[in-house]
């Protein structure tokens, strides 16, 4: 016997040419195998066991013994026939119809479909062997060349040799066949040699034009063998033309030839640029080596010599003649494919493992010690039941007792499904007894109906005693659990025993299972530590093993009815039964926390997996109910927690973790796209079959049925015939992808349109669900093992795209939108960078199948991926996911509903694109031929899940790759394609009208951002809108703006030029949160950037928000500039550092500050306070700063020394440098040295202009600020100084002067010697007393007159700053009658003679300026009576320049006392420094009392000038009013109302200081000011009438209250108080017409029109008070409207019913009767008209303005009083315009007697025809009247009086009332109008019932 068991035959076998084999190789002719040789290797194989005599054994021979003929003459007429066919078979014209009908049944006969197919195992081939390529050479009949020409009849070589390369293309004269032909296409080389060897290692040459394609779709490339190095291959090249030019040539990548076809690119590689027809070129034959033996045929080419080593030569033609290289382009090839990674599985490879008998000895051993193990135990249990006593069953280790009868013990059920669940896995449970299996099963059966009945309940008052008994009841629980278990799990071997399947043991183990989940585990999942159930939880966690184990058998049980439903059929009680409970399961709350849970969150949670796998099963095999397992699902959402740590408790396998619910509807809608498994229904109808003994032709019918519905039943059919194709896949997976569809739409809808009814604060939770949703949705996006994340993802995102774009969507839903739209944008940007990133981790050094998903993913990110590269089958994206997903699908079943969504969706994108390929390609032909087998390849693998991967071998996918793929697969979807609509939808909500859309989508693109800040360089839009939106009005749009620049400038810091200058802008902005936003933004752009013209701007926008009015922002502005300017430098600054790069910082630094104080004028005032906060002692971090400002002066010292003139380079001047050292100098004298101070005395001599005035200037302030702190420095410099300072006196002005006189009295006080400043005071007075008897007013006197005034001003001047009383005796030797001994009471009495009316206008005004800065100092002067006097006598004469003179001493008196009176303050340099008033004592200061009586004397004047301009004497009497407010120096009634007028003021200074001491006054006295409020308000107007000349109550762009500063401090208040403001504020609107005097009528309509526009235009702090100011409003209208109207009718329009309204003239015609009008009356009338109706228009504003115009059946039954308290909602689409427009039309009606009579008419007809006047007179239906701040009336009930003529009592539709409130009867006070028609056309609503009078609007 030969090796492989093959018998040897007799003789030795020639070779191929009849000569013997070389080498001492045999060959062995095939021999016909025996029935048991051949039967591994035949169909039967699947036969266990299998036995020789079930199939006879076959007779082989060349032909069949028996003839389909039974006599020769019927094979004679047969042969008759044939030839008679082959005669006009012969002829090509021949239209016979007789050959014609034959050759048709015969095409039928020949159909695929009909005939039956087997497919046989080969056997093992020596590789030694050679099969002849010589094929037989035969001949057909004309008829059967007929035959085989027009049927395609195909059978596939199982070789495992397949061919490399496919059949070339052939001929014109040759025509394709199927592989297996019986006539040559080719005619094979005759081989010269006899060496067969040799023969073997030359190699074959296949040449194959570009143009030609395969005809088999994919074939597995074997496995090359190394060249022979006797082989030797020519290619023979022609000389090139001789006009060839190689420029003209561009070199390109050559192509490589593909062993595998792919899906083509959709265009060609080449391809002509010009339409005009020419010659193409030849191309170049690709040669390809290959090394094995081709069994093809092979191509019509010369044979090659003979010989040991043959040469071949390929000649390539030359170009030709027309050629041009300019007609052709190169186009971007398709990545490279890398075509090995799947191959063609063989047949052996496939069936080879299924079968028993090819398994191995090992397997076979296993099986039958499992099946051994099994019969041995049952036998055993059996054994022991038959010997079973009564009683002995309590020792017995098998069976226990139950209430039916014995069952087995817990162990001996575990040991049994152990053994069950191995015999079942290694495939012998068919071979158990069926008698043992049915016992084994009735055993089971009284346990499982004791678990059906157990009391396992769990109640809140179980104690110790009830929990040990109830641990017993668990016992049988677990029992009755574990025996079902055993029952069910001999149901899921898959015998079809229908004696096992019992519906009544599956009915019993589910309701045990029902009885132990609903009255045990979920009750202890539903407990918690804490509340009621505590006592209990703590005995339960006791236990918590026993309950537990309870559990995981439950879970168990579960599983194995998920089994049951996939594989079985069950009743539809039991399938109902199954469906309700895991649904219960599902929605159960979980506790939140471990320590709040008994069985453990992930235990239970381990359970619900379980449970939406089985409901997921019941959704597949039961389509009927899945409408119902959805509704059940959706309407039961809102138990779920809504917080996204508790709700998430679902672990992904690739980490993270969703919501349980969320998987649940992914794997439904998944489930939705699969395929029904078939085995269950062919099992039922197999039995059915038997059952009815029709089983044959039942088959057969299936059989035809199946053959109709598919007519491509190969990969090679569906290349012929790719339409067919394409089609039969549409009709497989269109309809399961539509039900994916339409169903993940049904969960989107519902959500959606639930969470637009609900708010993320309301009591239902959709809103909240909504985006729990989408982000569970979104964080399985790039999970292969969820692709209907995507397809949620993208309903919703076509969802709210829909919303954002509707133009009728409301504000809420359109924020909705937009929110989910950034969540959905920002995870499409998030996946671009994901694969961006993984193509650069696997471009280098991964595998193939890595470096081509990462050429493609490159492709796909630059748009120029080809769809045909995605849907390829080698191994595109979605080939290698779904190998990804198939090969763990058997460790995790959950895939299987993954890849049939994931099929469906590539079938999908295979129709849609054979749609889209066009018939112009080049190789349109070819590219339909690989759709069609691709198509057969999708159909055959959705319709059966295993053919994949029986068919066809993938190498092992990895995580990254498959990830990748799935990537690709998204990147080409609906959902990632969708970005740019996004993107536009986002960025056009930018410019939305509703305010909140607005900052909703600033929001959104702000996520977007976060995950591709390349949006910002793609869209250039992007930061003109989000520039836009800066200044939008709103204030949340603005601060979202903000928000949003940040993220760019901190994704592109190169934005920060350009978008600095807005944020500063912000710093101004009237939110403070903006505010408080740009400030934050600007620091970060401070210590970035560098550029110094950058950072002064930014210091200097800081330092101006430092007098902020809100204390926040002042505080953050302080802090800001500290860490800006300070904090660099505190490290440096610790030590001694002399390092250049420290100085260079410093001199950097200074000339910033110096750069910062030149921006403006007020800098350097902002900047003195903020050192003075950052160095006071109170400041954190006050010795850190006072280092870094040392630095700083010492740095500025060494500027001035260095660059006097500031020339050459950028540094500061001396100038510059000098004035930041006044700042520093008057912050804190001590950062100053006394050297540093000796340098700057060259700076006071040789005083000349410009800047040597400012640099005087700034020095001599350091000096004031600075000599007194310094002790060392030596006299002489000090009398140096002075000398120099006394001399420039004269030369000086104001400004100057100040400080030079305070600075030589305090050089004088240091010296001790005021001998000099005494001489000079002396001198001045005397020369001013002798000018007393002068007159002054002479024109002569002019010199005298400024030589007076200097004097005056340098007296006054040194009054100021010097203490002269102690040099009282040197003044008495000048003034001899003076007898007084304070100098100030001289001077002032000096001064005054020349502040008399009788003095030049210069003289007093030099007079009064020097007896203010003198009285500064000397407080007590003020209340000198010729000084006072002279005061009252200004203010009585009203000269305005005096009277400022005179304030501002007053302003600076009162600031110093104000600073004075301020605990731990230092008082002022000089003499002005009062030492009692440091004491802090009552009586101890000179200025005591003078504030008060200043007050007292001089307010009511100040306050006059105040209301009466707005200019700066009218800011300086505000300025003086507000510090008497300040300091309580009277009572708060008297400043209060002046300071409310004045917030009214266009002067913002003056406003601010209004508002200011307004709101201080407020806090300290509300009760007070409460009474103060109207006459405040009248003052106002007055105010806006007499100054503004404005008595609009609003101003415009935007509209805005005059009172909104009263307003914002009413907000203080409580909201009583601003109720009651609003109620009288109305009442001030009402009048009584008979009393109304035409003199004051005007005014009164003045007024009226102020308040009606300020309520309109008030910011309302609640609803609740809104409602007050509207239902006041309309009382007002509905009490004094109706009457008023009346006399409109009767006296205007004459309608009475007393007399005629016509008589009849001559002619017998009735004529009108024209009673005269009373102008003065229609006048009176009109202007009522007119205040009512503007009132009711405001009323109508307010309304529309906050969605207040509700239906009265709403007003009736209004929310909870929680809702009055929520603020007031402005509706975005109303504005003011039309309101102001109606206001201003009405207001002009008094403009001529017609447009009167007009308003008077539309008047009447407003109250006639408006429902909403009439309810409001009615005093009951008032909105908001449940908690309303009303008026009670004289019976002590809130009402409010009807109208005149409003008409009788009517009967009321609703019988209740808002608040429980009884009805009050009518009130009848008010008469009905007379003389009135009872109907009119008008007035014809009074009398209409409340039924028709359902809306307000």
């Amino acid at each position: 016997m030969a090796t492989n068991g093959y018998t040897l035959q007799n003789g030795i076998a020639n070779g191929p040419n009849g000569t013997s084999p070389m080498n001492g190789s045999r060959r062995r002719r095939a021999r016909v195998l025996t029935l048991d040789e051949a039967l591994p290797y035949s169909p039967f194989s699947s036969v266990v066991p299998f036995n020789s005599d079930t199939i006879p054994l076959p007779s082989i021979g060349l032909r069949s013994s028996t003839s389909i003929y039974s006599t020769p003459a019927e094979r004679e007429t047969g042969r008759q026939d044939l030839e008679s066919l082959n005669r006009e078979a012969q002829d090509p014209h021949n239209t016979s119809e007789r050959l014609q009908k034959s050759l048709n049944d015969l095409k039928e006969l020949l159909k695929p479909e009909g005939i039956a197919q087997f497919k046989f195992k080969t056997a093992p081939k020596n590789t030694t062997n050679l099969q002849s390529q010589t094929q037989p050479k035969i001949s057909l009949s004309p008829f059967a060349r007929m035959v085989y020409d027009n049927t395609a009849v195909e059978f596939t070589y199982p070789s495992t040799e397949k061919p490399l390369l496919p059949p070339t293309k052939p001929s014109p004269k040759q025509k394709p066949r199927s592989p297996i032909q019986s006539k040559p296409k080719s005619q094979p080389s005759k081989r010269i040699t006899s060496n067969q060897n040799a023969h073997e290692e030359n190699s074959t040459i296949t040449v194959q034009l570009p143009s030609s394609r395969p005809t088999e779709q994919f074939v597995t490339p074997p496995r090359p063998s190394p060249i022979r190095p006797n082989s030797k291959i020519e290619v023979v090249i022609p000389g090139l033309p001789s006009d060839f030019r190689r420029e003209k040539y561009t070199p390109s990548k050559p192509a490589v030839q593909s062993t595998t076809p792919i899906l083509p690119p959709p265009r060609a590689q080449l391809k002509a640029k010009e339409q005009t027809p020419r010659t193409p070129p030849q191309p170049r034959a690709k040669v390809e080596v290959n090394n094995s033996v081709q069994p093809s045929e092979q191509p019509d080419s010369a044979a090659p010599p003979s010989g040991s080593n043959p040469s071949l030569a390929v000649v390539i033609p030359d170009l030709p003649p027309t050629f041009r290289s300019e007609d052709y382009e190169v186009l971007p090839d398709s990545p490279d494919t890398p075509l090995h990674l799947s191959r063609k599985r063989k047949y052996s490879e496939i069936d080879g493992d299924d079968d028993d008998l090819s398994r191995s000895v090992d397997q076979r051993e296993k099986a039958d010690a499992a099946f051994r193990n099994l019969r041995e135990y049952l036998q055993d249990i059996f054994e022991a039941e038959d010997q079973l006593q009564p009683d002995s069953i309590a020792s017995n280790h098998i069976f226990t007792n139950t209430t039916d009868g014995v069952s087995l013990t817990i162990a001996a059920q575990t040991k049994v499904e152990t053994l069950l669940q191995k015999i079942i896995s290694v495939g012998r449970f068919s071979q158990a007894p069926l008698e043992d299996l049915l016992r084994l099963q009735k055993m089971c059966e009284p346990a499982v109906k004791d678990a059906e009945s157990v009391d396992v309940k769990v109640d809140e008052g179980m104690g110790v005693s009830e929990v040990h008994a109830w641990l017993q009841q668990t016992s049988v629980a677990e029992l009755g659990i574990k025996a079902a278990r055993s029952s069910l799990r001999l149901m899921t071997g898959g015998r079809e025993d229908k004696q096992l399947y019992s519906e009544d043991i599956i009915q019993s183990a589910l309701n045990a299972f029902k009885n132990v989940t609903e009255t045990c585990i979920i009750p202890i999942v539903e407990m918690r530590s804490s509340g009621s159930s505590a006592a209990l939880f703590k005995l339960l966690q006791a236990e918590k093993k026993t309950v537990t184990n309870l559990l995981a058998q439950c879970r168990r049980l579960l599983s194995i009815m998920s089994n049951l439903v996939a594989n079985i059929e069950l009743s539809e009680t039991v399938i109902n039964t199954l469906e309700f409970t895991t649904s219960r399961l599902i929605f159960v709350e979980n506790a939140h926390t471990e320590r709040d849970s008994v069985l453990g969150i992930q235990k239970f949670d381990s359970l619900r997996v379980v449970a939406m796998d089985v409901l997921a099963q019941i959704f597949l095999s039961h389509p009927t109910l899945r409408q119902g397992i959805f509704d059940e699902i959706l309407t039961s959402l809102e138990k779920l927690p809504v917080t996204r740590q508790s709700a998430r408790q679902f672990k992904l396998a690739d980490g993270g973790s969703i919501q349980l619910v969320s998987a649940l509807l992914m794997k439904l809608i998944q489930t939705s796209a699969s395929k029904p498994d078939d085995d269950k229904e062919k099992r039922r109808t197999k039995a059915l079959e038997a059952l009815n003994g029709d089983g044959d032709g039942e088959e057969v019918r299936n059989g035809q049925a199946n053959t109709e519905r598919c007519t491509i039943t190969s990969e090679s059919r569906g290349g012929q015939q790719p339409v067919t194709a394409i089609q039969e896949l549409r009709d497989v997976a269109s309809p399961l992808l539509d039900t994916a569809i339409r169903n993940a739409t049904w969960v989107v809808s519902y959500i959606v349109n639930r969470a637009m009814k609900s708010t993320k604060t309301g009591d239902a939770p959709y809103r909240n669900l909504l985006d729990l949703f989408v982000e569970d949705f979104i964080t399985c996006l790039n999970s292969p093992d969820w692709p209907a994340a995507e397809l949620l993802l993208r309903l919703f995102l076509f969802k709210m795209v829909s919303l954002a774009e509707g133009d009728k969507t409301p504000a809420p839903a359109r924020n909705m939108a937009l929110d989910l739209l950034g969540l959905m944008g920002a995870a499409i940007s998030e996946l671009n960078s994901h694969v961006r990133k993984t193509c650069s981790s696997l471009e280098n050094g991964d595998s193939d199948l890595g470096g081509y998903l990462s050429r493609l993913a490159e492709a796909s990110l630059e748009k120029r991926a080809s769809a045909t590269d995605l849907i390829s089958w080698p191994c595109g994206p979605f080939r290698t996911c779904l190998e990804f997903l198939d090969a763990r699908s058997s460790e995790d079943p959950q895939l299987g509903s993954a890849i049939g969504l994931f099929m469906a969706e590539w079938a999908s994108s295979i129709c849609t694109n054979f749609d889209l390929t066009s018939d112009d390609d080049d190789d349109h032909d070819e590219t339909e031929k690989e759709y069609g087998r691709l198509a057969f390849k999708l159909r055959m693998m959705i319709s059966d899940r295993g053919w994949l991967s029986r068919e066809y071998s993938f190498d092992t996918v990895s995580l990254s790759h498959a990830r990748l793929a799935y990537s690709l697969t998204l990147l080409h979807s609906q959902f990632c394609m969708a970005f740019s609509r996004v993107l536009a939808i986002l960025l056009g909500s930018m410019t939305s009208e509703q305010a909140t859309v607005r900052s909703k989508s600033l929001k959104s693109v702000n996520q977007v951002l976060d995950t591709d800040p390349t949006i910002l360089d793609r869209e250039p839009a992007v930061k003109y809108l989000i520039l836009k939106c800066a200044i939008d009005p709103s204030v949340q749009v603005r601060d979202s703006a903000l928000g949003l620049i940040g993220k760019c400038i901190s994704l592109r810091p190169a934005l920060e030029e350009e978008m600095i200058s807005h944020i500063l802008q912000r710093f101004n902005d009237g939110g403070i949160g903006v505010r408080k936003r740009a400030m934050k933004l600007s620091k970060d752009i401070y210590l970035r950037n560098s550029n110094p013209e950058v950072r002064s701007s930014i210091a200097d926008t800081l330092l101006h928000r430092v007098t902020d009015l809100d204390e926040g922002v002042q505080e953050l502005a302080r802090q800001t500039i500290e860490e800006v300017w300070m904090s660099p430098f505190y490290q440096s600054t610790t030590s001694e550092n002399t390092s250049a790069q420290f100085k260079l910082a410093m001199e950097e630094h200074v000339a910033l500050m110096v750069k910062t104080v030149q921006r403006g004028a007020g800098v350097a005032t902002v900047m003195d306070k903020v050192l003075q906060n950052m160095l006071s002692n109170d400041a954190k971090l006050s010795t850190a700063n006072f280092r870094v400002c040392k630095a700083l002066v010492a740095t500025m010292f060494e500027t001035i020394i260095d660059n006097p003139a500031g020339e050459g380079n950028e540094a500061p001047s001396a100038r510059d440098a000098l004035q930041i050292l006044t700042i520093f100098a008057k912050s804190n004298a001590k950062l100053f040295t006394a050297e540093q101070i000796q340098l700057l005395q060259p700076y006071i001599s040789n005083v000349g202009g410009g800047d040597d005035m400012l640099i005087y200037r700034s020095v001599v302030i350091i000096f004031r600020h600075v000599l007194p702190h310094l002790s060392k420095i030596h006299n002489n410099f000090l009398g140096s100084v002075r000398k120099e300072l006394i001399l420039a006196i004269a030369k000086m002005g104001r400004t100057i002067l100040d400080d030079l006189v305070a600075c030589i009295w305090i050089i004088s006080t240091v010296l001790d010697d005021h001998l000099h400043i005494t001489r000079l005071v002396m001198s001045s007075l005397n020369n001013i007393s002798k000018m007393k008897n002068i007159d002054l007013k002479d024109p002569s006197k002019v010199e005298q007159v400024r030589k007076l005034t200097k004097l005056l001003m340098i007296t006054g001047m040194c009054g100021k700053h010097c203490d002269l009383d102690p040099q009282c005796e040197s003044f008495r030797q000048i003034f001899p009658s003076w007898k007084e001994t304070s100098v100030s009471k001289l001077m002032t009495d000096t001064f005054a003679p020349f502040a008399s009316p009788s003095q030049p206008e210069e003289v007093r005004k030099a007079a009064f300026d020097a007896i203010g800065m003198v009285c500064q100092s000397w407080p007590k002067n003020f209340a000198a009576a010729n000084i006072y006097t002279a005061f009252l006598l200004v203010f009585d004469e009203k000269n305005s320049t005096l009277e400022a003179i005179i304030m501002r001493s007053f302003k600076d008196f009162l600031l110093l006392e104000e600073k004075r009176s301020e605990a731990g303050s230092e008082a002022s340099v000089g003499a002005a420094a009062d030492p009692q008033a440091k004491l802090g004592v009552m009586g101890g200061g000179h200025g005591d009392g003078i504030a008060l009586g200043i007050a007292q004397r001089f307010l009511p004047h100040i306050i006059r000038i105040a209301l009466s301009r707005q200019d700066e004497q009218g800011l300086l009497a505000t300025e003086v009013v507000a510090s008497i407010a300040r300091q309580g120096l009277v009572h708060p009634k008297e400043t209060g109302s002046s300071l409310i007028a004045l917030e009214t003021s266009q002067n913002p200074k003056i406003a601010d200081i209004a508002f200011r001491e307004h709101r201080a006054l407020h806090e300290k006295h509300e009760t007070i000011l409460e009474k103060e409020y109207m006459r405040a308000v009248q003052l106002a107007y007055n105010y806006q009438q007499d100054v503004v000349n404005d008595t609009h109550g609003a101003t415009l762009n935007p509209f805005a209250s005059k009172l909104h500063m009263m307003m914002d401090v009413l907000k203080i208040s409580k909201v009583k108080n601003r109720k009651k403001f609003y109620e009288n504020l109305c009442a001030r609107i009402e009048f009584d017409p008979a009393k109304m005097d035409m003199q004051d009528l005007p005014r009164h309509l003045d007024f009226s029109q102020f308040i009606i526009e300020n309520m309109a235009f008030f910011d309302y702090v609640t609803v609740d008070e809104l409602l007050v100011a509207i239902t006041a409003m309309e009382k007002v209208v509905a009490a004094t409207g109706t009457g008023i109207a009346h006399s409109i009718e009767t006296e205007i329009f004459q309608i009475s019913l007393d007399q005629p309204s016509s008589q009849v003239d001559q002619n017998g015609q009735q004529q009108p009767v024209e009673r005269p009008v009373n102008p003065m009356r229609l006048t009176q009338l009109a202007a009522s008209s007119m205040m009512l109706s503007t009132l009711w228009e405001a009323r109508t504003y307010l309304r529309r303005q906050y969605g207040l115009m509700a239906n009265r059946k709403e007003s009736k039954t209004k929310g909870p009083n929680k809702d009055l308290n929520k603020a007031p909602v402005r509706v975005q689409s109303v504005n003011g315009d039309k309101f102001w427009e109606e206001v201003s039309n009405t207001m002009a009606a008094l403009d001529s007697p017609e447009s009167m009579m007009i308003q008077c008419r539309a008047f009447v007809e407003l109250l006639s025809v408006d429902h909403e006047i009439k309810v409001a007179a009615e005093g009951e239906d008032d909105d908001a009247e449940g908690d309303r701040l009303n008026t009670p009336d004289e019976d002590g009930e809130r009402s409010t009086p009807g109208p005149p003529g409003s008409g009788r009592g009517r009967k009321r539709k609703n019988s209740t009332t808002p608040g429980g409130r009884k009805k009050r009867a009518r009130s009848s006070s008010v008469p009905r109008g007379r003389g009135r028609p009872k109907v009119s056309g008008k007035r014809a609503s009074v009398d209409k019932s409340d039924d028709e009078e359902d809306a307000w609007e």
